[in-house]
């Protein structure tokens, strides 16, 4: 336990630090780190170096290299910088690598050195050029402020979403500042400059001159500064040694610390532990490292090699040509547990498994001093945590161990938390591993990232196979994780030329299956957008949503192909989508052409035409000689288009002779009758005033009879050869509106007629007149009598003849009528007539 103490080194009396290797690095630079721009992404990032920057004196010929590396110095990438001169180099939060240029253009390129996109910084920045550049994160993502020749600042907050902001003029700024940063505050970046003795705080709208409480005196200029990875700290180097320490607001001093050096440091970045009391600052120079905060003493470590820090949230990421190490704050488990003379649970605990071990007695003394303290969960809990802060496998299995050994003692420990432990470690040692090159700690950097994060950048660094193997052990759901593992690892195969299209898909194919939560037609769009255009024709026959075949097939121009998919979907919407795209993209001819041949494409364009363009529908009958909806259609042109009558009448003589055509004589006959009409009702309104056309045969009928012109209408009825029984029903509806009982009277008179009597009473009791009904009654027929007599009241002679006749439903429908006192002895007389047809 002594031996494991050994590299912790004290910061004051609350907090030990300690620095530790993470891997021997391989990666064969042939230059310095000062000779290079570098760059080193968070949460174990990968890192970028650009070889023979343009600051240093090299042959024109001579052209930088950029290479991209693992964090365990692997190589990912490797190209050939033609572009122009680089100021800065930094790294997205999606691990994009972003490249500032002096004229103000930021190239963006992948992990593995493919290009994604560029933009531009402004043309103000192209006009003064690029002194300096930072790449910042926050809450909205990336973003890239800049500093122009003219000593003014430029940024956008996110880069993925480019907003360019040009901040306020510093007031007397002729030169470079000494040292600048961005902050994050209130979700607005804001810039701190240095201008000798004078601190100013750039934001959108104004330019504010700033103090830091408490500062030493004497300060003539500020050489560098630095802000925490949370953006809540701020660290100060003077040009006197002294380096202040407070918030970010500047409203709050943590402490000073005087460290006798006046050089300015090549880096300077904060180590701090989230939730930790101890704030501590890395400052580097060319052959020492320092770890100062609020402690008389500084740590100082001896640099054997050029090194670049990389803050990170729990700690700071030191590598050099030879190594990559990792300093930080000893977490309070750790320290508890390894502390030398300790006597915390997790300490004893930790004795008591390493005695058993030894079938020593002393295992059970322990043991038993813990329980009476009533410490166990406490030291298993101690343990558990402990092991998550270690980074070689052989003390987190030590520190699981003792864990597994002290829950054997206890009645109700919940598994959970040692169960989640072992898995996240076993997680963590894998992506820890040289080959992959990801060097995260638990307790921060781990679980601010996120599995899905994770996972993510695995898939970046083209690692499926460790990523489904993730996925399955944590048993994520496939949605989540192995379906969307899979579909990255498509969408790479489809950029792999050098195999044949039909290779490509049944690899897919045979890889996918009908896995849950993967598009084919996502695969299918990233191989269009590689140019293989065949291979996403393939992929999508495995898509079985048509509504995601189409839309891709109507982007690669196979508007056919995309026809047939909507029409076999049976989705009416989807076949009309297509069919307007065709509409635009062929001409006329080869679109009339195209749905000749899709039967079911043609109906549904004709449904359309309908209601949106008439003249195409009328071209697509015309061209199928379809002569009977051509004559259907120029009857509703009749109606839709024309106003004037002569035009209405030349539209249906067309109609007929297309019906002729069609050789349906009844429709054309029919047509033939209307035209007449038309002409019979345009003579009528010149004659007789009022509004006939458009009427129905019926309807004109109708309206002479209440004009009052009876000849006119009779003769109308013989032209058009409307029946008798329709004639009269027409006249004794029309002369009941009038109330023209006399002129009723004689028409009832003129001849029989031919719908009989009952319906001139039902019609003079619909108009509620039953003097007039009474008058017909003694004309209708005996099998309607008894309906007469009721309609008009008369109950008791209704009965007299439902009686003669002897008929059981003339007498049942009397009866249904007899009601009140006044019709009882009526009730009883039909009464008797049933019961005695019953007797006989």
């Amino acid at each position: 336990m002594d031996c494991y103490t050994a590299n912790w080194n004290p910061l004051g009396e609350s907090a030990f630090y300690r620095k530790y290797e993470l891997y021997s690095m391989d990666w064969d630079l042939k230059e310095e780190l000062r000779d290079c721009l570098v760059a080193a992404a968070p949460y174990g990032g990968p890192i970028a170096l650009l070889r023979n920057p343009w600051r240093k004196e090299k042959a024109a010929s001579v052209r930088p290299v950029l290479e991209i590396f693992s964090a365990s110095g692997m190589p990912l990438a490797s190209l050939l910088w033609k572009s122009g001169p680089v100021v800065s180099l930094g790294w997205s939060a999606e691990e994009e690598l972003l490249c500032v240029q002096e004229d103000g253009v930021v190239l963006v390129y992948g992990l593995h050195g493919d290009f994604r996109r560029h933009f531009s910084m402004g043309n103000e920045v192209l006009q003064n050029r690029v002194l300096d550049a930072r790449i910042f994160h926050t809450e909205f993502g990336s973003g890239v402020a800049i500093l122009t020749g003219a000593h003014r600042f430029t940024l956008s907050a996110n880069v993925g979403d480019l907003k360019l902001r040009r901040m306020p003029e510093v007031p007397g700024l002729q030169s470079a500042p000494s040292c600048w940063t961005t902050l994050c505050q209130d979700r607005v970046a804001h810039i701190l400059l240095a201008v000798g003795p004078d601190l100013y705080l750039l934001d959108h709208a104004a330019c504010s001159s700033v103090t830091p409480p408490g500062l030493a005196p004497g300060v003539s200029s500020f050489l560098q500064m630095a802000v925490s990875f949370t953006y809540r700290h701020l660290a100060l180097f003077t040009d006197t040694g002294y380096i202040w320490m407070g918030t970010a607001s500047l409203k709050e001093k943590l402490c000073e610390f005087n460290c006798n050096i006046r050089a300015p440091p090549k880096q300077m970045v904060w180590c701090s532990r989230p939730r930790s009391k101890e704030r501590a600052v890395v400052v580097a120079w060319e052959r020492r490292l320092m770890v100062v905060g609020d402690a008389p003493e500084s740590i100082q470590f001896v640099l054997d090699e050029d090194s670049y820090l990389v803050p990170e949230l729990d700690g700071v990421r030191i590598f050099s040509r030879s190594t990559h190490e990792f300093l930080h704050e000893v977490p309070v488990a750790s320290e508890e547990i390894f502390k030398i003379a300790s006597m915390a649970p997790g300490a004893l605990l930790l004795e008591a498994q390493k005695e058993y071990e030894k079938e020593s007695q002393k295992a059970d003394e322990y043991l038993r001093e813990i329980q009476e303290l009533g410490q166990l969960t406490q030291a298993v809990q101690q343990c558990i945590e402990a092991a998550g802060h270690e980074h070689r496998p052989d003390m987190q299995k030590s520190l699981l161990r003792a864990a597994s050994f002290g829950k054997c003692f206890l009645d109700r420990f919940p598994p959970d938390s040692f169960v989640r432990m072992c898995q996240d470690l076993r997680v963590l040692n894998a992506v820890r591993d040289y080959h992959i090159g990801i060097p995260l700690t638990y307790s921060h950097r781990y679980k601010q990232l996120t599995i899905q994060v994770l996972l993510d950048r695995l898939v970046l660094r083209r690692l499926y196979p460790l990523a489904i193997q993730i996925c399955e052990y944590l048993r994520l759901p496939e949605v989540q994780g192995v379906s969307r593992i899979l579909a990255h690892w498509a969408c790479y195969k489809v950029q792999q030329k050098d195999v044949s299209d039909e290779d490509v898909a049944r690899a897919i194919n045979q890889k996918l299956g009908d896995t849950p939560g993967v598009s084919y037609s996502d695969i299918a769009a990233r191989a269009y957008g590689c140019g293989r255009t065949e291979l996403a024709i393939k992929l999508l026959e495995y898509e079985p949503r048509s509504g995601e075949q189409v839309p891709l097939l109507l982007k690669m121009k196979r508007s056919k192909l995309a026809l047939s998919k909507a029409i076999e979907s049976g989705d009416t919407d989807l076949v009309f989508t297509v069919l307007l795209h065709l509409k635009n993209e062929l001409n006329r001819g080869d679109f009339f052409m195209t749905l000749r041949n899709q039967p079911m494409a043609l109906s549904l364009y004709r449904q359309f035409c309908k209601y949106q363009e008439l003249e195409t529908l009328k071209d697509l009958y015309n061209q199928d000689d379809n002569h009977q909806e051509l004559g259907s259609f120029h009857i509703r042109a009749s109606y839709a288009a024309e106003e004037r009558i002569e035009g209405r009448v030349a539209a249906l003589q067309t109609a007929a002779d297309a019906f002729y055509k069609a050789k349906n004589e009844f429709a054309a006959k029919a047509t033939e009758d209307q035209m007449r009409l038309l002409r019979l009702q345009r003579r009528l309104e010149d004659e007789l005033g009022g509004r006939f056309l458009d009427l129905s045969l019926h309807d004109t009928v109708t309206t002479l009879i209440l004009g009052g012109h009876n000849k006119r209408a009779e003769q109308l009825a013989r032209d058009f050869r409307i029946p008798d029984k329709r004639l009269w029903w027409l006249k004794l509806t029309a002369l009941a509106d009038l109330e023209d009982w006399e002129e009723l009277e004689k028409f009832s008179k003129s001849k029989k007629s031919p719908i009989g009597y009952l319906p001139f009473v039902e019609i003079c009791m619909k108009q509620h007149n039953k003097y007039e009904a009474k008058k017909y009654t003694s004309r209708v027929g005996p099998e309607q009598k008894v309906k007469a007599l009721l309609l008009v009241g008369d109950v008791a002679q209704a009965a007299d003849v439902a009686i003669e006749h002897r008929n059981e439903a003339e007498l049942s429908l009397v009866l249904s009528h007899c009601t009140g006192a006044t019709d009882g002895a009526t009730a009883d007389k039909i009464q008797k007539a049933r019961a005695q047809a019953q007797k006989k």
